[in-house]
């Protein structure tokens, strides 16, 4: 834990850190003094090709598929419920008909209908990972996708973390994100919406106020004699420097300002609040993340994520889950749509994958609360940008949409798709585990999905 002294005063903290106020930076100072090992690194192999990037959406609490991407509409109606599929500008693939925005842009997105391996209950884990835990254990944990990014590539430009969490904290445990497993503390996500935020603070110089770079400067510069004084941090180099940019460098704090965006800008992702939560387990519908998101990959971070809204609808007394579904529809369909513009807009497309899923789907059969309970059987992905074969439907389900028939497809295929997209092999990459055992990034025998790639 990096600590930044200030001043001295008259108090004295209980680890032994007297008369100084001091910042405490928890996701992102471990990240950014990660920082110094990954430079020297890349300043050894040479970078200069285009970054690539992936934004990882959670939808919190596993989404219907029966209700958005694999509508069975010559089902009984106790299976099929009320919406109606349309069509897209894809000849052949159809979709919600609360999805009219993204069925235009359907060229640009892969459904894959046949995920055939979700864990069995709310856990935000494998959507992370792309590891069931219970079914893989390893010492010291799996780690996130973004952990373990952060720990192979390490920052694409000075001054941005290489791994931002957008997820904000849910009140039931298993709805967050995982911890960095076996790869440690140091590749822990900065989370601006969340501890992160919170520990931007210095002497009165809050996040919102970050923009005073003399301040701020002055105490790392504090920082540095004291710790050359103390012994703390012997011999900083012109890495371990360029790791503490990520304090001093205002590309995160701009990153973040969504006022620097055209109001119109704004305005097509859609808005929510993020302190009205739908239910209060779970995320808030906050389409403006996505907006969030598509600054912090424009900035040089490698990975982000988000956690999006509460799609556990069982039905009464919460309302009618299509009451629920429609709502949830019209605001994802916006500010979805809008993110995958923005990004061939500004060039970004090839070099930034997008990624959409659950812990699991939904029941075929309705409930009597008109709600629909949770289905591992089978559940939906979506697939953007990256490069990737878009404007195809990968999988199958059968008549009543509640058993893979056709092209069953893991976890692990799909993040082994994402690792690729960033020019990870997932076939000869491994990390070591917390007992030295070398560990690759996705199960065993899993592959880049080949209709894809």
């Amino acid at each position: 834990m990096l600590r930044l002294l200030g001043p001295v005063d008259r108090t004295t903290l209980c680890d032994g850190i007297s008369r100084r106020n001091f910042l405490r930076i928890g996701g992102l100072g471990a990240a950014g003094l990660a920082l110094s090992d990954v430079l020297r690194a890349e300043a050894a192999t040479g970078a200069g090709n285009r970054r690539k990037s992936v934004i990882l959406i959670y939808l919190v609490g596993g989404p219907p598929h029966l209700d958005m991407f694999d509508l069975k509409p010559l089902a009984p109606r106790e299976i099929a419920g009320p919406f109606r599929p349309i069509a897209t500008n894809v000849p052949g693939i159809e979709i919600c008909e609360y999805l009219p925005r993204l069925a235009r842009i359907m060229d640009r997105v892969a459904i894959v209908r046949s995920i055939a391996d979700c864990q069995a209950d709310h856990d935000a884990f494998q959507c992370y990972t792309g590891r069931d835990a219970l079914r893989t254990p390893v010492a010291g944990g799996w780690p996130t996708i973004g952990s373990a990014v952060a720990r192979l590539q390490g920052a694409a430009v000075a001054g941005m973390p290489p791994y931002v969490s957008l997820c904000y904290p849910c009140t039931h445990p298993p709805y967050n994100e995982p911890g960095p497993g076996f790869v440690g503390v140091a590749h822990t996500p900065f989370r601006p919406l969340g501890d992160g935020r919170a520990d931007l603070v210095l002497n009165g110089i809050t996040y919102d106020r970050l923009h005073d770079r003399r301040q701020l400067l002055t105490s790392v510069d504090r920082f540095r004699r004291s710790a050359d004084t103390t012994g703390t941090m012997q011999g900083i180099d012109a890495f371990t420097q360029q790791a503490l940019g990520v304090l001093t460098s205002s590309r995160l704090v701009e990153a973040l300002d969504l006022s620097r965006e055209d109001p119109k800008v704004i305005e097509r992702y859609g808005t929510g609040n993020p302190k009205v939560f739908i239910d209060d387990n779970g995320a808030p519908r906050v389409p403006q993340s996505f907006l969030a998101a598509r600054r912090l990959v424009e900035a040089g971070a490698r990975v982000v994520t988000v956690n999006y809204s509460k799609w556990d609808w069982h039905g009464h007394p919460y309302g009618s889950c299509f009451d629920r579904c429609r709502e949830d529809l019209e605001a994802f369909d916006r500010g979805f749509t809008a993110l995958l513009e923005d990004l061939r807009a500004r060039d970004l497309e090839d070099d930034v994958t997008v990624a959409v899923w659950g812990e699991f789907g939904r029941t075929p059969q309705i409930n009597a609360n008109v709600g629909r309970d949770h289905w591992p059987r089978v559940a939906f992905g979506l697939l953007a940008g990256g490069g990737l074969r878009t404007g195809q439907v990968i999988g199958a389900t059968d008549r009543l949409g509640g058993e893979p028939i056709e092209r069953p497809v893991k976890f692990g295929e799909l993040f082994a798709t994402l690792y690729h997209t960033l020019g990870i092999d997932v076939r000869d990459t491994t990390l070591n585990d917390l007992n030295g055992r070398p560990q690759y990034l996705a199960d065993a025998g899993a592959e880049p999905l080949a209709e894809l790639v």
